[in-house]
């Protein structure tokens, strides 16, 4: 009888799933924030599935008013961690606006955003926007066609008002990027204007991502750049049509990230790692056997403590399809990506983008050597932990080495997958800079309302 006691037990050790790598955990109980928008679907994925139990935490997500608040709870220690723009620890570590070194040791997703214009405006940009063979609109779709509308506002003597979520927003650049491209400028930061709107074509101007779409029925905003499900809401109530995802303004592009504080990543190694691993894990489930998950997803986003938005609305971004006009529903399958494409791994070379567009728009008010960029972004993106987390998660036959980029240098490579075709290298930031048309180059500044040579 001990021997089969002895044969089963032994069977049992070999057939069983590996389990979790024990971590001496310095916190258990967590508390993260994060805002009202689909991409915050790892965390809650994460708490519903079990993931952070698995790794001995006890998680409670709380959603926050606005990105300045939550950014505010987390430097303050009310929150642990939380979901945020991937422009908010960076610009906090700089110092431009709130000051704390904010780091990230994963990305949450890559795209996931739109541009949308209120209904009149629509109507005049369609006449300069070529129609395909089925009659509807050939995407992407340039600012240029918006250019005229801003023209005839101008000559109305009319201010031609956007919104986007936040001054250090992915939305705010994408935005940025999308106008200039088009041959409209967004307007400059300086120093002692931070409103954004120096020199602008078309002003924009902050608006919580939940009150697009009333903000825009009520004229004050006459389009917006945000994630959903806002902007398929504005589709559903009839108020505006989306023109643009922002995967057509740049393919891939790097959305949110998990953001702590660098003391907290210090004090507590362990619990940083136990959060990415559970992270990781929940990227791994939305994104698995062809998104087979996102039904469930959307179930689980539509409850009131998470998003609150209708299932079909939010279904209709996060199951792989985007509509625009009414009835205009087109196949986007990477609208939403959380995994594929090494969505979770944080690049050095995102961030540096990010911080070329700071630059671009003078909120970095003088030029800076590439060596500064380079450094930047090392104490914010941290890939030594994600990449010890994921090496655990293979370790214990959650994940496969083939899902990370486990020797890769923090640099996607160059890339021209922008909507107007300009080639970005993330080693060469400055070169990046001065190649783009619109913006601040080498050696310029902002002083008063005017770009003026650095002195």
């Amino acid at each position: 009888m001990l021997r089969l006691l002895t044969v089963i037990a032994t069977t049992t050790m070999l057939t069983a799933p590996a389990f979790a790598a024990t971590l001496d955990l310095e916190k258990d109980q967590l508390k993260f924030g994060f805002i009202k928008l689909t991409d915050m679907a790892p965390l809650a994925v994460a708490y519903e599935k079990g993931y952070f139990e698995d790794e001995g935490l006890f998680v409670t997500l709380e959603p926050q008013a606005n990105w300045k608040v939550l950014l505010d709870r987390v430097i303050d220690g009310q929150l642990d961690g939380a979901h945020m723009l991937a422009g908010q620890p960076l610009a906090a570590t700089i110092g431009y606006g709130t000051k704390a070194h904010i780091v990230t040791p994963i990305s949450m997703d890559l795209n996931g955003n739109a541009i949308t214009v209120s209904n009149s405006v629509w109507d005049e940009m369609k006449k300069n926007i070529a129609l395909g063979d089925d009659g509807k609109p050939e995407h992407p779709i340039s600012a240029k066609a918006l250019a005229p509308v801003v023209a005839e506002y101008r000559a109305a003597g009319k201010p031609f008002n956007m919104g986007m979520v936040f001054p250090v927003s992915t939305h705010n650049y994408e935005l940025r990027y999308w106008l200039a491209a088009g041959g409209l400028k967004p307007g400059f930061y300086s120093q002692q204007d931070t409103s954004g709107q120096i020199g602008a074509d078309v002003l924009l101007s902050v608006t919580p991502p939940p009150q697009m779409p009333a903000t825009l029925e009520a004229g004050t905003i006459s389009g917006y750049c945000v994630g959903e499900p806002w902007n398929q809401q504005a589709v559903a109530k009839g108020i505006g049509v989306p023109v643009i995802t922002d995967d057509e303004i740049w393919k891939n592009n790097p959305e949110k990230v998990f953001g702590m504080t660098a003391e907290f990543t210090e004090k507590y190694p362990n619990t940083t790692l136990a959060v990415t691993k559970a992270l990781i894990r929940a990227a791994i489930w939305l994104d698995e056997n062809d998104d087979a998950n996102r039904a469930e997803a959307v179930k689980i986003l539509a409850k009131p403590e998470y998003v609150g938005a209708d299932p079909g609305v939010i279904a209709n971004s996060m199951t792989g399809t985007f509509e625009y006009e009414k009835g205009d529903k087109r196949k986007v399958p990477d609208f939403n990506v959380f995994f594929r494409y090494y969505a979770t791994y944080p690049y050095y070379s995102d961030a540096i983008w990010y911080l070329t567009q700071m630059r671009r728009w003078g909120q970095i008010p003088d030029t800076k050597p590439d060596s500064w960029y380079e450094e930047v972004a090392k104490s914010v993106y941290k890939p030594e932990i994600y990449v010890k987390a994921a090496k655990m998660l293979v370790d214990e036959g959650k994940a496969k080495a083939s899902d990370f980029p486990l020797d890769s240098d923090g640099y996607k490579a160059p890339t021209s997958d922008f909507i107007d075709g300009i080639r970005y290298d993330g080693h060469k930031p400055n070169a990046y800079i001065d190649s783009l048309p619109i913006g601040l180059k080498s050696g310029q500044t902002v002083v008063g309302n005017q770009v003026q040579p650095a002195n």
